[in-house]
């Protein structure tokens, strides 16, 4: 019997795609709209302990609505999963002549003849009948359904985790230097993970960390210009 070499399996970056969103997502977050607020609060010269509790209170807050946010969001891509497998599973069980007629049709317009392509949707559906239709109809893997869960933690994980950036700046510079320091740093970071997102996710790392830095920058220099004239105004 002839046989063929087989790679070890292969971890593709798209298979990662679910917690790489939320994460990278959460640590982005965390640093512009932390350092932001901190940017903002001082440039309307409040105190120390006041840019500091602003950025511990968008550290929690942030963190939290992260959570509840993307479990809410990939709770509603799991339920819509879920309602396609089971009304997939109500055709198979009502019509499976068709649908088996339907998965060739698929394999057909792949480029595979019409015998052949019967061949092949006889024998997945042998083997697996629903998951073949989840995966070749539905686009469906079903060990990669969404998970609400797991997009919640990470992402208010990675929240607390990078949010922590803006205010260990603040603590460690000189009290005249904390909205540079700030700055700085937070920038920096975001270019960093910038370039880690773009090579999880197989992007140029370049231009990966340039998108995030400048929307950081912009949205930091926003912040500050508005806390400017809030505190002017104020005083």
């Amino acid at each position: 019997m002839n046989s063929w070499p087989i790679r070890g399996r292969e971890a593709h970056l798209s298979r990662r795609s679910g917690w790489i969103r939320a994460a990278v997502l959460g640590s982005d977050d965390a640093i512009v709209s932390t350092a932001s607020l901190m940017i903002g609060v001082a440039a309307a010269s409040a105190s120390q302990q006041a840019i500091l509790i602003a950025g511990v209170a968008g550290l929690v807050a942030g963190s939290m609505s992260m959570a509840v946010g993307e479990y809410v969001s990939v709770s509603a891509q799991r339920d819509s999963e879920q309602a396609d497998i089971e009304l997939e599973r109500q055709e198979l069980a009502d019509e499976p002549r068709a649908e088996l007629n339907e998965l060739a049709m698929i394999y057909m317009r792949r480029g595979l003849e019409r015998e052949l392509a019967m061949k092949v949707a006889q024998q997945l559906s042998a083997r697996d009948r629903l998951g073949s239709h989840m995966r070749d109809e539905l686009g469906i893997e079903t060990g990669f359904l969404a998970r609400p869960l797991q997009a919640a933690w990470i992402s208010a994980a990675s929240f607390a985790s990078f949010a922590a950036v803006p205010i260990a700046a603040l603590l460690i510079a000189p009290s005249s230097q904390g909205i540079p320091a700030i700055a700085l740093l937070s920038l920096v970071s975001l270019g960093a993970l910038g370039a880690f997102g773009g090579y999880l996710g197989g992007a140029p790392l370049g231009r990966a960390a340039l998108r995030v830095t400048i929307g950081g920058g912009l949205a930091m220099a926003v912040t500050a210009v508005i806390g400017r004239l809030l505190g002017v105004s104020v005083s």
